[in-house]
């Protein structure tokens, strides 16, 4: 790996508050850029830069709620103010809304495709200018979700939102690619992280407090063959790979996990169906 090709440049990260976007932002100061860390937890924003900052890395914070398009307007003219370019942006995006398709409301799937679906979109609209004018390295990396390989039982909402965006990713991969910016789908598995705490507290409060039932999950590990001793990682170990897969503009990254026996049975029941289409 070109251990000079991220240095100096920008990254900026949604959900850098916690968990796998911070993560991202340390592994991204590692390589001798410069980052915006955003969260909608303004105050965990600031720790991540804060830390960054102790060790010598220029690092600012700011709230942004990524299902307000003004929000991320916002953080982009701060970028463009205070760095002038963006050399990698890491939409990274995901709250979760567990139960049963039956037990959610409308304004469950509302708010998680807003967040997930629309808080990705609003996040690439807003920084992609500053990417067209950047020098150097140019990449935009979309965090979509294993189930959106391998689904389960009891996430539908949150399922439904990653299928949307790795869609979106294939897309916007294609139509930037004359532009040599590079678009990679990161799929991370179960990681120990806040998500389900900090998912709860993004919850807005007028659709009530999120139901979080042990039995959920349980079901929805047994269905994707899941458990914690194998399958969940620390988000360091998530993002081991991402300075390499980024440099080498990898369609796909998955950050850990084994269920490569699950995607090639996914991928055979595809194939069987477009068998069965050539015959008349």
């Amino acid at each position: 790996m070109d251990q000079n090709y991220f240095r100096g440049g920008v990254a900026v990260v949604t959900g850098a508050g916690s968990g796998f976007g911070t993560a991202l932002a340390q592994r991204f100061a590692s390589a001798g850029m410069n980052i915006l860390a955003l969260d909608i937890d303004g105050a965990r924003a600031e720790q991540t830069a804060k830390a960054l900052g102790s060790a010598g890395i220029k690092a600012l914070s700011m709230q942004v709620d990524v299902a307000d398009r003004v929000s991320l307007e916002a953080a982009a003219k701060m970028a463009d103010e205070r760095f002038g370019a963006c050399n990698v942006l890491c939409a990274n995006v995901g709250v979760q809304q567990f139960g049963a398709i039956d037990r959610l409301t409308e304004q469950d799937w509302r708010w998680v495709l807003d967040v997930n679906v629309m808080g990705v979109i609003h996040t690439v609209n807003a920084f992609l200018p500053l990417l067209r004018k950047a020098k150097g390295a140019r990449h935009i990396a979309i965090t979509s979700s294993s189930a959106a390989l391998t689904p389960g039982v009891r996430m539908g909402a949150y399922t439904t939102s990653k299928y949307a965006i790795t869609g979106y990713g294939e897309t916007l991969r294609m139509e930037l690619a004359e532009e040599h910016i590079g678009v990679s789908i990161i799929f991370p598995s179960g990681m120990m992280t806040r998500h389900l705490e900090s998912s709860a507290a993004a919850r807005p409060a007028e659709l009530g407090k999120a139901e979080l039932r042990r039995e959920d999950i349980d079901v929805m590990m047994a269905s994707r063959k899941m458990n914690s001793a194998s399958h969940v990682a620390t988000a360091e170990h998530a993002t081991r790979h991402i300075l390499a897969d980024l440099i080498t503009n990898e369609r796909y990254i998955i950050t850990h996990d084994a269920f490569r026996a699950q995607l090639l049975e996914n991928h055979a029941e595809i194939m069987r169906a477009h068998d069965r289409a050539q015959i008349d």
